[in-house]
């Protein structure tokens, strides 16, 4: 399925190809937050949307270096362990993050970045990723194995195009997701509510039962 418009083939690259800056993340321990510096590690990527979600938010502790800091078109890999392959696309409105060790950062600046991105959310990716992790003998994928991932490239236009329709289904489902856990919230406060309302009454009926008695 493609837009009508666009009728070019796609071309297949590697990830190394289409990305720079490649690197491991700072090594430092997760401390409380200081309210300007973020810090994410692998559990903080949620395992079902991808997104930034610290519970709690923690800061990097020690020194500083903003090699570490995340920029615009910076896609996370996470390099070990039993969530390898788990990956994250920073976006501007997450503030000021660094990132930890167990993760590898890959910069994408000539193709659309959430394109390349959305290609780890895929089954072929899933599939990529217990075929190249398992070959150490243990779950684990490095750099330079990272730059191996075949991806595919239409032109830019189309990436673009693509990119805008997906994000628009994400938002979609998070303004539903929202809906849904205030839904729930809800329910639990009128069972709650209800609830007390019954047991008031019974001990209301015992105590006059005990009057009258």
């Amino acid at each position: 399925m493609r837009f009508p418009e666009f009728t070019e083939e796609w071309e297949t690259k590697k990830l190394g190809e289409v990305a720079t800056n490649v690197m491991y993340g700072m090594n430092a321990a997760a401390t409380n937050y200081d309210g300007e510096n973020q810090y994410i590690r692998i559990t903080d990527i949620d395992e079902q949307t991808r997104l930034f979600c610290p519970n709690p938010l923690s800061s990097p502790d020690g020194e500083l270096d903003n090699k570490y800091l995340l920029h615009k078109g910076d896609i996370l890999f996470a390099r070990t362990g039993a969530s390898v392959g788990k990956s994250y696309l920073y976006n501007d409105k997450d503030g000021k993050i660094y990132f930890a060790g167990f993760l590898i950062r890959l910069n994408v600046r000539a193709e659309d970045p959430y394109f390349i991105f959305s290609q780890t959310l895929t089954e072929k990716y899933q599939r990529w990723v217990l075929t190249m992790s398992m070959r150490s003998g243990q779950p684990g994928i490095n750099a330079e194995e990272y730059k191996l991932l075949p991806i595919v490239i239409p032109s830019i236009q189309e990436q673009e195009k693509i990119s805008s329709f997906l994000s628009l289904i994400d938002s979609r489902i998070q303004t539903q997701n929202k809906i849904i856990e205030e839904l729930k919230l809800l329910k639990i406060t009128l069972r709650y509510q209800l609830y007390e309302q019954i047991l008031n009454h019974e001990n209301e009926y015992v105590q006059l039962y005990r009057l009258e008695y």
